[in-house]
């Protein structure tokens, strides 16, 4: 069990990436650590091609502003003899909103296709100068991590901020009731958090793109220096075989930011959930 310290979640970083990868940030400090759904899991929800894209928006008025875009792509490759998914996804601010806050992120994962568990994850962020970068490598027969810093213990079925997203799209929400939550470990900054889903139901949802059926899940937050903290943040994934994130709606410290998919190519199942579009 690795319990989650009283320090505030690094969250002044990456905060238009982030926002669209929030299915990884579910934050709990006492959750027990069960892995039913996180360990095992067979993908059945995207392949290689696939690129999704998503637009953020800002507001702290009546108006809503677009700042940023983010993509991902997920191409085969192989890597240390496994054949893996590699993912990137990237970040970035319009260049109309540079002028408050320019963002240049990248994240990278690669997931063995086998076991659906991180290979490699390589973090390279640039944010108004703030600049992090690190590189992991994951042993999980031996249960450790190799970041840039150092060496760490990890827990069975760790993820990575970017490969528990694709990971997450595969969880069966049909086994869950309103209300339950969905625990797993992630591996992030060379610490390990203990975090979970909390499955809210299905709904019927309008976004710039379009009317959806969609599934909702909450997370809850631990306040930091960009999200309030508690289960005020809520995701809406498609109700189909790809569970595409569809929109992220979250108050922030200072106004408010929604996500919404804008485009995509390449999907593995029929995009059935889109009842009508734009």
């Amino acid at each position: 069990m690795y319990p989650l310290s009283k320090r505030i979640f690094k969250m002044r970083s990456q905060p238009f990436f982030k926002i669209v990868t929030s299915i990884a940030f579910l934050l709990s400090a006492n959750i027990v650590s069960a892995q039913s759904d996180f360990c095992g899991i067979k993908n059945t929800s995207f392949k290689e091609g696939e690129k999704l894209t998503f637009r953020v928006y800002y507001n702290m008025s009546p108006l809503w502003v677009p700042a940023g875009e983010a993509t991902f792509t997920t191409t085969a490759e192989m890597l240390n003899n496994k054949k893996v998914y590699h993912v990137i996804g990237d970040g970035k601010t319009l260049k109309s909103y540079e002028w408050f806050y320019k963002v240049r992120d990248r994240y990278e994962t690669f997931i063995d296709m086998e076991t659906m568990l991180p290979v490699k994850f390589v973090r390279n962020v640039n944010e108004n100068g703030f600049k992090i970068y690190n590189n992991v490598t994951f042993n999980h027969k031996a249960g450790k991590a190799v970041s840039t810093k150092g060496v760490y213990t990890v827990p069975k079925c760790v993820q990575d901020v970017l490969s528990a997203v694709f990971y997450a799209r595969n969880i069966d929400y049909s086994k869950h009731k309103p209300g339950d939550k969905i625990p797993f470990s992630m591996f992030l900054d060379d610490e390990v958090f203990e975090l979970y889903i909390r499955y809210v139901g299905k709904e019927k949802i309008t976004t710039r793109y379009g009317t959806f059926n969609a599934i909702k899940i909450t997370p809850l937050l631990i306040e930091g220096t960009l999200f309030k903290g508690g289960e005020k943040m809520a995701i809406w994934v498609s109700d189909d075989a790809n569970h595409i994130p569809l929109r992220v709606d979250s108050p922030i410290l200072v106004g408010s930011v929604k996500v919404d998919l804008m485009g995509y190519e390449k999907l593995r199942n029929p995009f059935t959930s889109l009842i009508k579009k734009k």
